[in-house]
């Protein structure tokens, strides 16, 4: 067998967030709302809209439909919206390829033997869906969505539950992460998170995370490896 290369001294998983870090999931759904509401001429409240990105479905508050009804003073089809907004949703999604550089760390991760992993505020069916589709599925030993766990991020639990599965410790793992409610899940659980945003996701305001890039493709898995050793070092030495 051939040598396998080392990592550093900590780390021995990398754990994916899905929606906007490996695919942009979320440009699409943003556009197709605003395409809703351009039709009724009315202005979709993006702010509102992107503050939840990273929640499960089932913990927004904000209801695009409710708030589209107040806009117009009148009940609206949101049957047929539903429907037509889906579709034109899947359409875009289609169109988006894997964001810079995931294919690399994840070559690099096999490389170095690291676990892999998804922690994702998705439903499971939606994430291996599209992993599938993506060619991507196979490359992770575990993944963790919000059908297991009963609770998205900002919770902890999906984290929480993908360390216990991965039999690690919180320090011993890299999260990478593209929303503030999925950094914040990460830094709950204790693991390093990288802020990776996505051209949605920059528009907001980021309290946690520890190292932000701009794309994957900015700085190698094995250099981040590296820093994440020498600030848990540093921190010992301490």
């Amino acid at each position: 067998m051939p040598k396998r290369a080392r990592t550093g001294k900590m780390i021995e998983a990398l754990i994916f967030d899905f929606d906007g870090l490996i695919v942009d999931t979320e440009e699409p759904s943003v556009r197709a709302w605003t395409e809703i509401y351009q039709e009724y001429g009315c202005e979709l409240p993006i702010d509102l809209l992107i503050s939840h990105i990273g929640k499960a479905t089932d913990d927004i508050s904000f209801d695009p439909y409710e708030y589209l009804e107040s806009e117009l003073g009148r009940p609206i089809d949101r049957d047929s919206i539903r429907a037509r907004r889906r579709r034109r949703n899947n359409e875009l999604i289609l169109a988006q390829p894997i964001r810079p550089g995931v294919e690399a760390y994840i070559a690099d991760a096999q490389h170095l033997g690291l676990k892999l992993a998804v922690a994702s505020s998705s439903p499971r069916d939606w994430v291996e869906g599209h992993l599938t589709r993506l060619g991507l599925r196979t490359c992770f030993a575990c993944i963790m969505c919000v059908d297991d766990v009963g609770k998205g991020k900002p919770d902890p639990a999906v984290y929480l539950a993908t360390l216990k599965r991965l039999e690690l410790t919180a320090d011993r793992a890299i999260a990478l992460e593209d929303s503030p409610n999925g950094a914040w899940a990460a830094e709950r659980a204790g693991i390093y998170c990288v802020v990776v945003p996505n051209s949605v996701t920059s528009q907001l305001l980021f309290d946690h995370g520890d190292r932000r890039l701009e794309s994957l493709a900015d700085l190698s898995l094995a250099e981040l490896i590296r820093e994440v050793d020498e600030t848990a070092g540093a921190q010992t030495d301490g």
